[in-house]
């Protein structure tokens, strides 16, 4: 008995459709998702590799059947039929793409959203025309060119003074030395922005972190103690804001576990939020080409309990105060840093003026 082609199509569809399902869940494609943003990248990675892998099987599965179907037989020399088109097959696979992009980019917003893309609390209000459009939370403006004649406040030189109000902080970065650049005119934000999900916005963030990116390395500086760090500590569960600078070139922190990418630029303000889920220890990667050591520029980010995130804090404070204590120690006599340091630098063949030019 010949099966009808509406039966066969009927079956392929529903073999596409179940395998185009089961490999856009278990294409073992990402890390572990080590943060709750993570779950919704994840949703839409998924999504668009099931999305992907159907259309991809339909498509190849069509020519290598028409190939062998319609191949030319031996002896037959004679022309194909003329085809002069076919009006609704165009229409159908015109449209079908279209909705799936249309979708994708729905899906896309809606995750970005979810994520603190939109974040009311970045906006800062300026004076605009009223037909202008602000845009919170974007990076558009990120290498965009300073605009001496604005009248509008300058948000990065704003969030650098907050930040350097912390001695660790100012320890680190030498924001004095780059100029902070203004944003794109109109937009009044500071950029680039990753805000707070929706379920935590307009709460304070359970830990604050200023990051210092530099040739080629991580410095990380915790207001709220005074802590400075090579390795970001952050408790699970717990809303942790980065306000994110470099001192030279641009970076980008970028923990593939946590589903985070962001620029580190000279002269702006780069903040995230993300909150961890999973405890573990995680590589912090620089995902921007930034000098010929680049490939070594990482860390590590911990991801631990409560009590022990608290615990490390208190050794770290307990590190820096027994570091004081031997330092006065060692210097009794309250000797400037060239006179103190010239017996190690001698040995080491290094200059006394090359001494006075490191910062702090």
């Amino acid at each position: 008995m010949k099966i009808p082609s509406s039966v066969w199509t009927l079956l392929i569809g529903i073999l596409l459709t179940l395998v185009s399902l089961w490999y856009g869940q278990n294409h073992g494609l990402l890390p572990i998702a080590a943060s709750d943003e993570a779950t919704l990248v994840d949703g839409l990675f998924n999504t668009m590799m099931t999305v992907s892998i159907g259309i991809f099987l339909l498509v190849e599965g069509t020519l290598i059947y028409s190939a062998f179907r319609y191949r030319q037989r031996a002896g037959d020399n004679a022309d194909g039929p003329p085809v002069h088109g076919n009006v609704p097959l165009e229409i159908l696979w015109t449209g079908i793409p279209a909705i799936i992009v249309i979708g994708l980019s729905v899906y896309s917003f809606d995750v970005y959203n979810s994520m603190g893309g939109f974040d009311p609390h970045s906006i800062h209000e300026v004076s605009m025309a009223p037909q202008a459009m602000r845009m919170p939370g974007a990076a558009i403006a990120a290498t965009l060119s300073d605009t001496a004649t604005s009248t509008e406040p300058n948000l990065n030189q704003q969030k650098s003074d907050e930040a350097m109000q912390d001695s660790a902080t100012a320890a680190v970065r030498n924001a004095d030395q780059i100029p902070q650049r203004r944003n794109a005119p109109g937009l009044g934000i500071t950029d680039p922005t990753l805000g707070s999900t929706p379920e935590n916005q307009g709460k304070p963030p359970a830990v604050v972190v200023n990051v210092t990116g530099l040739q080629y390395a991580w410095i990380f500086t915790y207001p709220e103690t005074g802590v400075t760090s090579g390795e970001l500590h952050v408790p699970i569960g717990r809303e942790v804001e980065m306000s994110m600078t470099a001192n030279d070139v641009i970076h980008a922190f970028w923990v593939p576990e946590f589903r985070l990418k962001q620029d580190v630029i000279p002269g702006r303000q780069s903040e995230i939020h993300f909150t961890p889920s999973k405890v573990g220890e995680y590589t912090l990667i620089c995902a921007e080409l930034c000098g010929p050591y680049h490939g070594a520029m990482r860390t590590q980010v911990v991801v631990e309990t409560q009590s022990a995130f608290d615990k490390w804090i208190e050794e770290q404070l307990v590190a820096s105060t027994e570091d004081l204590k031997q330092a006065v120690a060692v210097n009794p006599h309250t000797l400037s840093p060239d006179e103190f340091l010239s017996p190690y630098t001698s040995e080491m063949g290094i200059q006394p003026e090359i001494v006075h030019q490191i910062h702090k």
